[in-house]
């Protein structure tokens, strides 16, 4: 394994990758293969990668990986434009 992995170094050394390019391609092949070992499932993926499921979410994100966009954060109901009613000092 470890000849392997020092074949693929000596590749991306001769084909001119920089280290960020050579981590993010690493990175994004390891997300897209865990995620088909499992079927799509987040969870499982990242058990698998040894990463939180946030961190993978945001990795697909970021990597375009599965098809996936940036989640629309909305404001629960109760905040959306209105205010809360300030509390009276009576009891």
């Amino acid at each position: 394994m470890k000849d392997r992995f020092d074949g693929l170094v000596d590749h991306l050394l001769d084909g001119g990758l920089f280290l960020q390019q050579a981590i993010e391609v690493l990175e994004k092949s390891m997300i897209q293969g865990s995620l088909g070992r499992n079927h799509g499932n987040h969870s499982a993926a990242a058990k698998q990668l040894g990463i939180h499921r946030n961190t993978l979410q945001r990795k697909m994100v970021a990597y375009e990986v599965g098809g996936t966009r940036p989640r629309v954060r909305r404001k629960p109901m109760a905040r959306a434009g209105h205010p809360r009613k300030k509390k009276t000092g009576t009891a």
